[in-house]
């Protein structure tokens, strides 16, 4: 029997999507796809190795000893169950999500916040067709072409479900892209602690395990952490960090401004990298928890309670060791806007934390066509780098797409040369000194630093006057041949 390519997966799991089109919303399918994805997985695979005990050593233990497995899957869960049920199909699945939870601890609230016994929205018709369609997916490792297959699977969905979703699509996904630019720009090592503190689908944490896979070094020994505070995006990091392999893993659920839970013994944990795409301008951040914080967050300044930017990046400088190194995504606004903003701004350039401004180009996000920026925050400047901002404004460099823009493989070797190098680069890059930043009142927007206009073509008017006097001559001249035919045709005398 041949093997599962990444493409006929990828094709199926789409397809399953278009079975709930039209019955439910487009930004509700993930949870049910996901959720069932995830059952079939995990019943595929118990069912594999216990079978495998069963032929290897003709005995039935790996039916019921939970040591043989990485998560046991009891009766009412395995996928013969659900297939086998006709009527009441949403209360099984329900059910078989419990059963899940209630023997796997590190499976706890990921799956039990979906809901399928919703007549309405999912009648047994629909579950029958879905069910149907997953039945034919065999998951079982042996059936994978490649280890990492539905990983990848996984994280395909995860965009195609924030393309249908749109606006609300940026919710949960950061385009891999601008992912792979931060994780490329941090440059995370194994044995490192990385963490997202607004971790949505786990795209950030993924990538920088790709990343030290690339550079050969060993991920396994990587403490990987992050926090959500959306319920059901945390239900799909979890679940997208376990289909990558990735089970030593924390991910909180909470808000991380107003509830951070990535602690211990009453201390925030600290990291090497810190790595976050927070949502733009959030107006309820919690300013009135970050007034009271017990963790010493906001030392550089309370933000506006109707812009939560600067609070996401003070709580990511307060997770930094005294090595670490963080990145992150924000609207230029932060740059130059002035009150409590600027006073931030200002108290983080004293300190020089700031190691870098990177302008990207416009609409790369979902939800907001804004050119956004990368902050590189670093608490380890190298000497050679102490006392100055690096700014670079990539912002004319990406593939124009129908809905958004993409930074492609090019645009990005081209910022992490020049971030790399560390040197001038004419109307594209440069290093600046914190004395010029402070003669320009701490602001920090790129233009200031960075003059990227064209310059003026200039025209020689004696010469286009002369090429303007041709070209009517020409047209005469074609005027005369066009007449003589016209004549000869008889349509004028």
């Amino acid at each position: 029997m041949s093997q599962l390519t990444q493409q006929q997966l990828e094709s199926h799991l789409w397809e399953s999507a278009n079975i709930l089109r039209g019955s439910i919303d487009s930004s509700d399918y993930k949870n049910y796809i996901f959720g069932l994805l995830f059952l079939k997985r995990l019943s595929d695979v118990f069912v594999e190795t216990a079978v495998h005990i069963e032929e290897e050593e003709g005995s039935d233990y790996g039916w019921h000893d939970r040591d043989e497995h990485q998560f046991f899957v009891p009766e009412r869960a395995r996928w013969k169950t659900i297939q086998t049920t006709t009527q009441d199909i949403g209360d099984a699945i329900n059910k078989a999500f419990e059963a899940l939870e209630e023997e796997n601890p590190s499976l706890q609230g990921v799956l039990a916040n979906i809901d399928f016994n919703d007549k309405e929205k999912l009648p047994d018709r629909l579950l029958l067709k879905l069910t149907q369609h997953f039945t034919a997916l065999d998951l079982k490792n042996e059936n994978l072409s490649e280890p990492d297959m539905l990983g990848r699977a996984y994280e395909y969905l995860i965009k195609m479900f924030a393309d249908d979703a749109g606006k609300k699509g940026g919710e949960f996904y950061t385009p891999s892209k601008v992912v792979e630019l931060i994780v490329r720009l941090i440059k995370p090592e194994e044995g490192m602690r990385v963490c997202d503190p607004t971790v949505g689908s786990g795209g950030m944490l993924i990538q920088s395990v790709d990343y030290i896979k690339s550079q050969g070094g060993n991920p396994k020994n990587l403490t990987l952490h992050g926090q959500e505070r959306n319920l059901n995006t945390w239900a799909v990091a979890k679940m997208n960090l376990l289909f990558h392999g990735l089970s030593d893993h924390r991910v909180e659920k909470g808000d991380t401004i107003r509830n951070p839970k990535l602690v211990e013994d009453g201390e925030l944990i600290l990291y090497d990298r810190v790595i976050a795409n927070p949502p733009f301008s959030l107006s309820n951040w919690g300013r009135e928890e970050a007034e009271a914080d017990s963790y010493g967050r906001f030392r550089f300044g309370i933000p506006p309670k109707d812009k939560g930017d600067l609070a996401f990046v003070q709580h990511m400088v307060a997770t930094l060791n005294h090595q670490g190194k963080a990145g992150v995504v924000m609207p230029h606004g932060i740059l130059f806007r002035g009150g409590a903003e600027g006073k931030i701004r200002q108290a983080l350039l004293e300190e020089d934390l700031i190691e870098a401004v990177i302008g990207l180009p416009s609409n790369l996000f979902y939800g907001t066509s804004i050119p956004a920026s990368i902050l590189i925050l670093n608490r380890n400047k190298e000497e050679s780098k102490k006392g100055k901002v690096f700014f670079l404004n990539g912002a004319k460099d990406y593939q124009e797409g129908k809905n958004q823009n993409t930074l492609h493989d090019q645009d990005i070797q081209k910022v992490i040369a020049a971030y790399d190098r560390w040197e001038e680069v004419d109307k594209y890059c440069r290093p600046v000194l914190l004395d010029e930043i402070k003669d320009n009142e701490y602001n920090l927007n790129i233009a200031r630093y960075i003059d990227s206009s064209e310059e003026e073509v200039m025209v020689d008017l004696s010469e286009a006057i002369a090429e303007m006097r041709r070209l009517e001559i020409e047209r005469e001249q074609i005027e005369v041949i066009m007449n003589g035919y016209l004549k000869e045709l008889g349509y004028i005398e």
